[in-house]
């Protein structure tokens, strides 16, 4: 099924409003998702709407709440999401991080207790587009572990995903690595597992730590664990990640205290740099250009698939998504329209938007 995004906008937008969110708010979180969505992120996109509602409703994310800064010192600054929606506070966190790397040059962005900050990416994006480089590495609590660490067999990590961006070189194409540490996102999982797809071998564990191709596991209890991407080096960046956003972010790392509450809590943090204090801007930029040429010069291996750089899979998809629709699995769906009746909000006639 494809769906319209302005039309899905209007509907997620609307769904956030009638759950209490001021409509600015709505906006963010609605744009957010649809956004994850049109670049290929179905895993953090409008498919997560049910789990969203859910912890509102359970209190452990509130609406309008744009979170505090909790301290400013130099180039260091301190946000506390205060539970509310991630995408919120995690873009006002890294707003006033962008400011001060502009101001001084660096900055360091430590955001702790928000809820689910959503497609990381997002957050580089807000930093390229602004000129500069940065780094952001994030954490999850408020629930059970989903990543196997390596030579493990159960879950006792988080998918603790890695963004670093670059500001591009050429309107419109900034570098943007944005990966879970994971082989897949969870998110992925609940997609495949809605619309009915078994998965690559070598991805997750059953419950008893065998290797398995069924995204259920992952929703059974007990539940089986993700494995962390090339093995001893995936499960090395998760644990780092759990560690600097939940240690020194003071976010919480994911230690048995912390996976008791079924909410999505992260903790960042970000390193944002001014990359003109450090060289020319036009010579940066010159540089940037010429090796992303001729990587992306390479014969590809297989016709039809030139070699891309990051970002540029999530600027295609987004393409070819504006022009033809959104798809949306009928169990993802129904999970909405659900979710939608649940507010008491009325239904486009065909429940289709397509």
């Amino acid at each position: 099924m494809l769906i319209d995004h302005r039309k899905l906008y209007d509907l997620v937008l609307r769904i956030f409003t009638a759950a209490g969110s001021e409509p600015a708010e709505a906006g963010i979180v609605a744009g957010h998702l649809v956004e994850a969505n049109l670049r290929g992120h179905d895993s953090h996109g409008v498919g997560i709407i049910p789990t969203y509602l859910r912890n509102l409703a359970d209190g452990s994310v509130i609406a309008n709440r744009r979170g505090r800064l909790v301290k400013e010192e130099g180039a260091i600054i301190v946000y506390d999401g205060e539970r509310g929606y991630g995408q919120v506070v995690a873009g006002e966190a890294i707003a006033l991080g962008i400011a001060k790397a502009e101001q001084q040059g660096l900055a360091a962005v430590a955001l702790r207790n928000a809820y689910h900050i959503g497609r990381v990416g997002a957050y580089g994006e807000q930093c390229a587009a602004a000129g500069l480089v940065s780094l952001h590495f994030v954490n999850v609590t408020g629930h059970e572990p989903h990543v196997a660490p390596f030579r493990g067999r159960d879950a006792r990590l988080g998918t603790n995903p890695i963004c670093i961006a670059l500001p591009a070189a050429e309107p419109g194409r900034p570098a943007i690595l944005d990966m879970a540490t994971s082989k897949v996102a969870l998110g992925k999982l609940r997609v495949a597992r809605n619309e009915g797809r078994r998965l690559p071998p070598d991805c997750v564990l059953d419950a008893r730590g065998e290797p398995s191709d069924d995204p259920q596991v992952l929703f059974n209890d007990p539940i089986g664990a993700l494995l962390p991407f090339g093995e001893h080096k995936g499960y090395a960046f998760s644990l780092i990640c759990d560690l600097l956003a939940g240690a020194i972010a003071g976010g919480g790392t994911l230690r048995p205290e912390n996976q008791t509450q079924d909410t999505i809590t992260n903790a960042m943090l970000a390193f944002i740099l001014d990359p003109n204090r450090i060289g020319s801007s036009d010579w940066i930029k010159e540089e940037i250009a010429t090796m992303t040429a001729y990587v992306t010069a390479s014969p590809p291996r297989k016709e039809g698939e030139p070699v891309l750089i990051p970002g540029d899979p999530e600027r295609l998809t987004r393409a070819r998504r504006l022009a033809e629709g959104l798809p949306i699995d009928p169990v993802t769906w129904a999970e909405i329209l659900d979710a939608a009746r649940s507010l008491g909000l009325a239904l486009p006639a065909d429940q289709r938007l397509g």
